[in-house]
């Protein structure tokens, strides 16, 4: 299966301001059952993007806009080809506790083990935990889709419930939150009863009318990654009661979302910010030929088309000196 992705970003300042430096990570990743075959990244005001790999393999694009704007307009365009995945097993060995174990031991995954920024523990989790009888039983896989099943019941999904700086304590003390909640505190439980590597993924989901997902259409989206012994890396869903498949899509993976943000910058100026995300995944049969570009959206067209305007260029030092000397003249 094949997905084109658009991810439009957009913010409009209430000031003019005088800089813009910024991140991004949209670049879908290529790994076990994803590829990314194109990627496009457009920026208005028109810059030089730069980019580079993380330590974790995650594609970071980075640019500076030095001039003066009201607005930034960030539109990324990605062709991904999905595998299918393996179907996850509903429980492992006997010993898969011990094996799961020598695997940490041997291994270097100590920031998938402590709390991070968003997953501290805190004396909400703690009862929660209790709550749930998160503990280590059966085996680790067993826990791990009870626990996915535990936290999609006991939280609503509300859009907007919570900000992107949300601690967990909001999204448990309200028992609403959006994916990016769910996965926080999966991760926390996961990190303090359980002791096994886990990461938070960000990324995106394609809908459609024959599932049942909770979280929209038109964001990102975000779950968790834990490290099992035989299976490796396996995404667990707890928003939407699913295991990660081939219609997760994914971008980037860190400890929480505090490593992953699809943009992270600052401006120089004093203004308020609008921001406006609008991200569309659609399905293809087939990759398209090399020769012809992707069909792109007659709404999104306008959008992408400013993105990739050149700037008017600004009057050369010449063609000033005339203009003075013509004023000059004109006065006389």
């Amino acid at each position: 299966m094949y997905y084109t992705v658009r991810h439009l970003t957009k913010f409009v300042y209430s000031n003019q301001i005088h800089e813009s430096i910024m991140e991004t990570r949209m670049h879908p990743r290529s790994d076990e059952y994803q590829r990314c075959l194109s990627f496009q990244l457009s920026v208005s005001p028109r810059c030089r993007v730069f980019s580079y790999r993380d330590h974790l393999a995650n594609h970071v694009h980075h640019f500076d806009i030095p001039g003066p704007h009201e607005q930034l307009v960030i539109v990324a365009e990605s062709l991904v080809e999905m595998e299918d995945v393996l179907p996850v097993p509903a429980f492992l060995a006997p010993d898969a506790w011990a094996e799961l174990d020598a695997i940490v031991k041997d291994g270097d995954y100590w920031e998938f083990l402590f709390p991070s920024e968003f997953t501290a523990p805190t004396s909400l989790l703690k009862e929660l935990a209790d709550e749930l009888d998160v503990r280590r039983k059966d085996d680790p896989l067993m826990v791990l889709h009870q626990l996915n099943e535990q936290l999609y019941h006991h939280f609503n999904y509300v859009p907007k419930s919570t900000e992107v700086n949300s601690p967990i304590d909001v999204a448990l003390g309200q028992r609403t939150g959006v994916c990016q909640d769910f996965a926080h505190v999966m991760l926390a439980l996961i990190r303090s009863r359980l002791r096994i590597p886990c990461r938070y993924v960000s990324g995106y989901l394609h809908h459609n009318s024959g599932n049942n997902d909770r979280s929209v259409t038109s964001a990102t989206h975000a779950w968790i990654d834990v490290l099992l012994p035989q299976l490796g890396w396996v995404g667990f869903d707890p928003t939407n009661l699913l295991t990660a498949g081939d219609r997760h899509i994914r971008t980037a993976v860190g400890r929480d979302y505090a490593d992953v943000p699809p943009t992270h910058g600052i401006f120089r100026g004093k203004a308020k910010t609008d921001l406006s995300v609008a991200v569309r995944v659609q399905p293809r049969e087939a990759a398209p030929l090399p020769d012809r570009e992707l069909p792109v959206p007659e709404d999104w067209s306008t959008l992408v088309e400013k993105a990739q305007q050149m700037p008017l260029a600004a009057p050369s030092t010449a063609s000033n000196a005339r203009y003075m000397q013509q004023m000059q003249q004109a006065q006389q």
